[in-house]
């Protein structure tokens, strides 16, 4: 698999959303094994046993990606972020369908803490974590895309500013206050 600069990779993706098939057929090969790394980054999060495998969950996002007619790309970041929040959906419409939600079934409950939003999110939290989320997005839509980008689709602090179109310290603080919140939230969702 190649190695590509942000603005081939820009270029490949704009040429693609214009309608460019052969831009597609080039562009795979460069953003697999960074699809594949999202994948993996994702699945490790989650229990043993999962039924879901990393090689399924890239397949499913890709299928989405290359179905998103009507996407725009604007640049590598957008690209990324973009598969990040599809790998999230992927992951938390699973979680909903085997039952995590459920109160008094089989699940052990595991309590949410602040090492939870940079660390290891356990499925049946994934689901707790998205509706927190969501909640969060109706408050500050901008901070609910910082986590994200930078906590989901692994964006550093200046790709995240990027696709936002924010200085750096703005995602800094942005990204601290929504773990605090995330926080909350989640200690009152137990």
């Amino acid at each position: 698999m190649g190695r590509a600069s942000p603005l081939e990779l820009s270029t490949l993706l704009r040429a693609w959303s214009s309608g460019d098939e052969s831009a597609l057929d080039r562009l795979v090969p460069l953003v697999y094994d960074e699809l594949h790394r999202l994948a993996h980054r994702y699945m490790a999060r989650e229990r043993a046993g999962h039924t879901l495998q990393t090689t399924a969950l890239l397949n499913e996002a890709y299928l989405r990606l290359i179905d998103a007619d009507n996407v725009q790309w604007k640049d590598r970041a957008h690209f990324f972020a973009i598969a990040a929040k599809l790998m999230r959906r992927i992951l938390v419409d699973f979680a909903r369908t085997r039952g995590y939600q459920k109160r008094g079934g089989n699940l052990q409950r595991v309590s949410f803490d602040e090492a939870l939003v940079i660390a290891h999110v356990p499925s049946e939290d994934l689901v707790k974590l998205d509706d927190a989320l969501k909640a969060l997005a109706e408050i500050d839509p901008r901070k609910a895309q910082v986590v994200e980008l930078r906590y989901f689709g692994g964006l550093s602090v200046e790709e995240t500013a990027e696709v936002l179109k924010v200085a750096s310290i703005t995602v800094i603080r942005d990204w601290n206050m929504a773990k605090l919140w995330l926080f909350k939230e989640m200690k009152q969702r137990k």
